[in-house]
């Protein structure tokens, strides 16, 4: 039941990004960009590895 997460380091267009970590996000930290598309080699379970590091500080 996990939805889509969207964040500026996963997305397909982020090395030539000119709105990089710029664009609006929500209370979750994802990000709220109409040009936002996925980069199809970073798997879920590496963005879900990631974030829970992060989480855990």
């Amino acid at each position: 039941m996990s939805s889509e997460k969207k964040y500026c380091s996963i997305c397909a267009w982020r090395k030539d990004c000119q709105k990089r970590f710029s664009v609006a996000t929500d209370a979750s930290g994802q990000v709220r960009c109409p040009d936002f598309t996925r980069d199809v080699s970073i798997k879920d379970a590496d963005v879900e590895a990631r974030e829970k590091e992060w989480q855990e500080g």
